[in-house]
């Protein structure tokens, strides 16, 4: 897989994330309800959304490190080392930033 399908493959996740990222923002700035036993439920799921918000969030921020590094020519060089990141590593985790070596 070269460098441009892998960040081919990149774009539409990217875009997923930032639509999910949106909607459970929305979801988690909503007024809580005014009796006590409905917040209960409402405030267990407002906690989840806010950890996959989060999550989300990270992943997004990965996938444009990932970007920067392709356009800056830097993509699949090991960030400890400087070694190459093996093809297989990036082709299935094309966020790694470390060899295997140095991820180890």
């Amino acid at each position: 897989m070269t460098h441009a399908q892998i960040a081919e493959s990149l774009q539409p996740r990217l875009l997923t994330l930032h639509a999910e990222i949106a909607a459970l923002e929305t979801a988690t700035t909503q007024a809580l309800p005014a009796k006590f036993a409905d917040q209960v439920g409402e405030l267990a799921d407002l906690a989840t959304d806010e950890s996959l918000e989060v999550a989300h969030i990270h992943e997004a921020e990965q996938i444009v490190a990932a970007l920067a590094r392709i356009e800056s020519g830097h993509f699949g060089v090991c960030s400890s080392c400087g070694g190459e990141i093996a093809p297989a590593r990036l082709a299935a985790l094309p966020t790694a930033i470390n060899c295997i070596a140095c991820a180890a």
